[in-house]
């Protein structure tokens, strides 16, 4: 078995070498010399206790990580994984928040200018289908694709709403065109199916 000393070194290079570090970046960002990094990283010393925990808060891992052999090139992936997916869901939810804050703009606006005009909510019916079309177009670039089926049913029967609702606020009522959704879904079941070779 290895002795800490070595797993240290180890641990410490591998450490820097992912994050794209030289002996003298870390070393600067410990307030140590560059020669003092690399006798660490060939086990000639090892650092005291706080310089461990220093270092272990420079790459984001525990204490317990640097002292005991791991595979750290699988973990320091997988948290990286995680970061990035974190952020494109927060990317995709800020680009889903844009049109409900520009529909709140114009019911808003359209409310102060005009007093007798009762069509603005329509602004927040008309807001869904550009959701769900932009919540597709994140989804098909970064997360899971067989999640499209589902976002594409409710993008079909929520457009298909919006055009019932708006013919509804002019007392005309168009119920028939659910029928184009039936089709519509029939069609996204099907395509469903389809295996990819």
């Amino acid at each position: 078995m290895e002795d800490v000393k070595s797993i240290v070194a180890k641990n410490i290079t591998e450490l820097r070498l992912l994050n794209n570090m030289t002996q003298m970046e870390l070393a600067e960002k410990l307030n140590y010399s560059d020669k003092t990094v690399s006798k660490w990283e060939r086990a000639e010393s090892s650092p005291d206790i706080s310089i461990l925990v220093d270092i272990a808060d420079i790459f984001g891992v525990s204490l317990d990580y640097l002292v005991r052999s791991e595979n750290i090139e699988e973990t320091v992936r997988e948290n990286r994984k995680s970061e990035k997916t974190y952020n494109r869901k927060v990317i995709t939810y800020m680009s889903e928040t844009i049109p409900v804050a520009i529909a709140l703009f114009a019911f808003i606006i359209t409310s102060l200018v005009t007093k007798t005009a009762t069509f603005q909510w329509l602004y927040f019916i008309y807001t869904l289908p550009i959701v769900l079309i932009i919540k597709l177009v994140f989804n098909s670039i970064w997360f899971n694709p067989r999640h499209n089926y589902i976002i594409i049913s409710a993008l079909i029967w929520s457009i298909l709403a919006t055009i019932h609702i708006t013919f509804l606020y002019f007392h005309i009522n168009v119920a028939l065109i659910y029928l184009l959704g039936v089709v519509g879904q029939i069609v996204v079941i099907l395509w469903s199916f389809i295996k990819k070779t």
